[in-house]
Order: structure tokens, then sequence, then C-alpha cells
């Protein structure tokens, strides 16, 4: 099986603009994946869009933390699934090793495991929000969507691993910092 770039990962996620569940529209430009935010965009995907970031803003006032986790993470599985995850890790299952290899020269991830505490720290090594449900301007109301992050995280290296997984986001574009790093720990 080839070795599949982030880039082309994103391309193919995103064929002719059509991104997962219709949110959003990505091109690659530069080696980036990116929001085409001033594209038109038909009146449809308008509502669509306005109606996903006034849910999400309800859901971060609404909800407390853990809440707003658990259904968020819940919604990982519809983007793992349009992209074929299973199949894309299938090369990786039982060798972390080489996923992370992968996750490095691949994607262009850095990547840091502690084989004594279980625990891999991944930092997606982007300025930019790669997201394809949300726009790549910044919004800590819409920053709750990093919680479906860790779910996707979560069910990719729980896959890779064979073990149960908890992902943690503890850095994010969209809640403000400079890029999007995890924190992954894996159970016995």
């Amino acid at each position: 099986m080839r070795k599949i770039s982030r880039k082309d990962f994103f391309k193919k996620a995103c064929v002719a603009g059509a991104c997962i569940c219709g949110f959003s529209s990505l091109f690659i430009a530069e080696g980036k994946a990116q929001t085409q935010i001033d594209e038109p965009v038909d009146d449809k995907l308008k509502m669509v869009r306005s109606w996903l970031s006034v849910l999400l803003e309800n859901i971060n006032r609404e909800l407390d933390e853990e809440s707003r986790r658990n259904i968020l993470k819940g919604c990982a599985v519809v983007h793992y699934e349009q992209l074929n995850m299973d199949e894309v890790l299938s090369p990786y299952v039982g060798n972390l090793s080489a996923f992370m290899a992968f996750l490095e020269s691949n994607w262009g991830w850095k990547v840091s495991y502690d084989t004594e505490s279980e625990t891999l720290i991944a930092d997606e090594n982007k300025d930019y929000c790669v997201c394809p449900i949300i726009n790549t301007k910044k919004d800590s109301a819409q920053g709750v969507v990093c919680y479906c992050s860790e779910g996707f995280a979560e069910k990719m290296f729980s896959k890779v691993t064979g073990k149960p997984t908890t992902a943690r986001v503890i850095s994010s574009v969209q809640r403000g910092d400079d890029r999007c790093v995890y924190s992954i720990s894996f159970r016995r």
C-alpha cells in the first residue's frame, strides 16, 4: 500500500470542495490546507455554516466541559469514517514507531513518546487550523470543536496500538495558541 501524505489526505477528503458533511471547503495552497473564507458560498452552505457556528457557541456556553467534550468527541467518527482511516492506518497496526515516523515524514508532525508513562505528545507543527469543519478564523467559541479532534486522535491511536487511548488537546490554534498539540495516553 502506498503511503499517503497529509496533503494528499486532505485532497482526497475534500475533492471538489465537498468536505465532510458539506460544512466547509478546503483547498491546498503552498502545502497548507486552508478554508476558502473569501470564496463565494451558496445560501444553503452559508446557512449550514451559520447554524453550526451558533450550535457550537451554544454548546460552549450552556454545557460543562465534560459534556462538551463527550458530545464533540462522538462526532469524530464521521470524519474518521469519511476518510477511511481504518484503511489508511492498516499498515501501522501494532507498530506505533512506524506510525510516528509516518506522522513526522508525511504529515510534518513532531512526535515524542515516553515509553515509561505510555504518553505521546503529538504536535501538528502548523500555524493554522486544519479542521475541515470550521473556518481558519480563530474563535474561542468554535474552539470547542477541538474536542472532536481528541476523539479522532483517540480512534486513530487506538487502532494503531490496540489499546484504549485518551487524547487531550493541550494547545490549539482555534483557542489562541500558535499550533495544535495533543497529549495521548495509552492504558493497559
